[in-house]
């Protein structure tokens, strides 16, 4: 793998000294120091760099002017300011120029050490991102599933080898991780591709109606049955029986179920033949199951006819790099579905989507696109368009390893209540008017002006 390439400015050799040796301890780095920022200009114009370390105030040009003229050389340079004399203003003038994050001095090497590392990984994901967009396709997924991460691959080589085989696979993992799609990819690729896929909601399906959904049930069986039906179960004869939520079975009918599979026949509701099957079962659960057979809630021997294999999903927070992937299929399959021309995503709308925490995985990163998709007005979505709880959620999360972020976390009270109180001030009240000048939302707005105490009718006149 090709080294990353640092460079670090400052007039004062001690601080060059300090900061060369610690980053010097981060795995295949090149480091270079300059004392004067204009022979670092001339540096950056050869070749690029991944990381630029910087003071702000030196002789010549500063650190603020050779942030911008870093940024123009070359947009995807992450850039660290160090400084002694901080200042809310200068930090956020820089944050919007493009540095990636905000130094104090002093400060402790490992500081230092933690930030640049973290800096250099994000800069690798994001040439990746771009690199996969651009090659998107069949080697980046696996059925309707998109995911490089280590984990996802392993899943993928998973549904590869038990496939081909008739043992039942439970697939565990939180809502919205994709399990459904885990069980169509085994379907497909196994002896039964040519026959349904079955797919049954446990959760959806009224406890009364269980039965007769699953095993169908003759005429006159009971009210209001008035012709013979088929279930479920015979329905997905010669093919799959995908058990959705499987947790929510009552234990009746749990017991009804292992039955049918243990024997391979059943009896419809109020009927009295034998009516055999063959049926590839695969089930999922966001419960843990284990814990419900230890409470009595689940039949053990059911569960342990179920999990003969089991696919434990990771949860999107644990998927390393595969959200700018999905973000770019999302956006890709959206376009030609809506026939809207939705190309990217802004660097601050998509630093939102990396570090939000997402409950509700997959499925949520899918909804909130949908919907910035509905709502874009450009070819770019942008903060305006995601919705103000994913935002808001991401600007105050304190543990967000990402730059800014972590910046205004240190500073987030003295940050919010200047900049909220002098754009109310500037804007004379109008909402509108400062929405449009903040470029949030007007209900995110809002609920910062109620969260710092200001009321705008107080700036009024």
């Amino acid at each position: 793998m090709e080294k990353q390439k640092i460079i670090i400015v400052d007039d004062e050799e001690g601080m060059l000294d300090v900061c060369q040796e610690t980053l010097e301890e981060l795995d295949n780095v090149e480091v270079e120091t300059y004392q004067s920022s204009l022979d670092a200009v001339e540096r950056l114009k050869t070749d690029s760099v991944d990381l630029l370390v910087t003071d702000i105030n030196m002789p010549g040009l500063n650190g603020v002017d050779l942030l911008r003229t870093a940024c123009q050389l070359d947009p995807n340079v992450q850039v660290l300011l160090m400084t002694g004399f901080p200042s809310v203003d200068t930090a956020v003038q820089a944050l919007r120029l493009g540095a990636s994050d905000y130094l104090t001095k002093p400060f402790h090497p490992d500081e230092l050490l933690e930030i640049a590392r973290r800096l250099l990984r994000d800069l690798r994901l994001r040439l990746e991102h771009k690199l996969l967009a651009r090659h998107l396709g069949r080697d980046y997924m696996f059925g309707e599933m998109v995911g490089v991460c280590s984990k996802m691959l392993t899943i993928f080589g998973l549904i590869d080898q038990v496939a081909s085989s008739d043992a039942p696979v439970l697939v565990t993992g939180e809502t919205g991780t994709g399990k459904e799609l885990v069980a169509r990819a085994i379907h497909k690729r196994s002896p039964q591709a040519k026959s349904r896929f079955v797919p049954v909601d446990c959760g959806a399906m009224p406890e009364s109606l269980m039965e007769s959904e699953f095993f169908g049930h003759e005429k006159g069986s009971f009210t209001g049955a008035n012709e013979r039906t088929i279930g479920l179960l015979e329905y997905a004869d010669r093919g799959t029986l995908f058990l959705d939520e499987v947790a929510e079975l009552p234990l009746q009918l749990q017991a009804k179920l292992l039955r049918a599979l243990q024997e391979g026949s059943f009896r419809r509701v109020g009927g009295k033949a034998e009516i055999g099957v063959k049926i590839r079962v695969l089930a999922a659960s966001n419960r843990n199951l284990e814990a419900m057979v230890e409470a009595g809630d689940f039949r053990e021997d059911l569960y342990y006819r179920l999990n003969v294999v089991n696919l434990h999903l990771p949860p999107l927070r644990e998927r390393d790099g595969d959200i700018p992937l999905l973000v770019s299929h999302f956006l890709s399959c959206m376009a030609s579905d809506s026939r809207r021309r939705v190309l990217e995503m802004e660097k601050d709308a998509l630093e939102v989507l990396l570090h939000h925490s997402w409950p509700g995985n997959v499925r949520q990163l899918q909804n909130v696109l949908k919907r910035a998709v509905a709502l874009v007005k450009s070819e770019t979505i942008t903060l305006g368009d995601l919705p103000e709880a994913i935002v808001l959620g991401s600007l105050s999360s304190p543990s967000s390893p990402t730059g800014f972020f972590q910046e205004r976390s240190k500073c987030i009270e003295v940050f919010e209540s200047k900049y909220l109180h002098e754009l109310l001030q500037f804007c004379a009240g109008n909402v509108a008017q400062a929405a449009q000048r903040a470029g949030l939302p007007r209900g995110t707005l809002y609920r910062l002006f109620r969260r710092n105490g200001l009321d705008p009718k107080d700036f009024r006149n």
